[in-house]
């Protein structure tokens, strides 16, 4: 590691390779902790590769504990983490509002490290039991609509990581990777940034595989449909900027939006707006994230259509009830 950083200090860049065999070492325990947290503050001082990025997601992609859900086409909602802003969980929601639309969903998650409540935080506390058994998986997609993937049980240089990012409590390049790693390969993504840069450089690789996939960046820094603000959203057919009202009828303020103090707090939260006892505020932006998703699938044929079905999921209880049968699995 001495080498890598040395090199890495001269302001050089690691080819795709080399970001590859650092993971997999980091992964395998070859570095301890000081030389990992070094690593990782390098990415903080400048700007990542695509090379790198690609080669660090190869690595855990290497290595990743796989998920087969039987042909069913799921759908993950994600963000990248790491926006500072310290919002209730509002993808993990929008998840379950997805789920019960009848639209499948795997969703891939990890603690938060620089925020309060990561989805794996929340879903924990609900009483939701981590697993990598594809086959308990596939029944929890089948009887919920939705199944719950933590990442360090599928990536081994996640796990090895995650109290040094805990402890950092800072963005780092694993926020990125995150969304491109998910186990199950879910047919289409909705993925969050919480920057311009990364949304170009989520496009192009993106671009590369075969899923269905809608980047959204909230253009006042969030990496999800906040409502706040104007929202850049881009697909394989180009990108656009679509206002609070287009997107949730109304514009909503930063501190409608606020996660909260504690993990209990969050998973209080979480639930009161799956048992349509949210705000207006609240309810608003989950919908529209959970409509954006939907939208995303090509199931529908405008914007407003997916809205609608997202607006049913939510008021007639069926997203809180693929909640409850999920938690009732474990």
């Amino acid at each position: 590691m001495k080498k890598i950083l040395q090199y890495l200090f001269e302001h050089k860049t690691l080819s795709r390779q080399q970001a590859r065999e650092v993971l997999t070492n980091i992964a395998g325990g070859s570095y301890n902790d000081s030389e990992i947290t070094a690593f990782i503050t390098v990415f903080l001082m400048r700007s990542i590769t695509i090379d790198e990025l690609q080669g660090f997601r190869d690595a855990l992609l290497d290595l990743c504990v796989r998920v087969d859900l039987d042909g069913h086409d799921t759908i993950d909602i994600v963000g990248t983490g790491g926006d500072g802003k310290n919002t209730f969980n509002i993808s993990t929601l929008a998840c379950f509002i997805v789920a019960g639309t009848g639209q499948k969903v795997a969703k891939h998650g990890n603690y938060g490290a620089s925020s309060i409540s990561g989805a794996s935080n929340v879903m924990e506390q609900l009483g939701y039991k981590f697993k990598n058994d594809s086959a308990r998986l596939k029944q929890e997609v089948e009887a919920a609509g939705i199944c719950f993937l933590h990442a360090p049980m599928f990536h081994p240089a996640l796990k090895t990581v995650g109290p040094i990012r805990k402890n950092l409590g800072v963005r780092t390049f694993f926020n990125m990777l995150g969304p491109m790693v998910n186990p199950a390969g879910p047919r289409f993504q909705l993925v969050g940034v919480y920057n311009l840069e990364m949304a170009r450089i989520y496009n192009y690789l993106l671009q590369q595989t075969e899923g269905y996939y809608t980047i959204i960046h909230g253009l006042d820094g969030y990496d999800e449909i906040s409502l706040t603000g104007d929202t850049k959203v881009i697909t394989h057919l180009g990108e656009k900027i679509m206002t609070p009202e287009e997107l949730g009828k109304r514009m909503v303020n930063a501190t409608d939006i606020y996660g909260g103090n504690s993990i209990e707090e969050a998973a209080k939260l979480f639930t009161r707006i799956l048992k349509v006892e949210g705000t207006w505020a609240q309810n608003a932006v989950v919908l529209a994230n959970a409509a954006m998703a939907l939208y995303s699938t090509g199931g529908f044929g405008k914007y407003d259509d997916a809205y609608a079905a997202a607006v049913d999921s939510l008021e007639s209880g069926k997203a809180y009830d693929s909640l409850k049968k999920l938690i009732a699995l474990q």
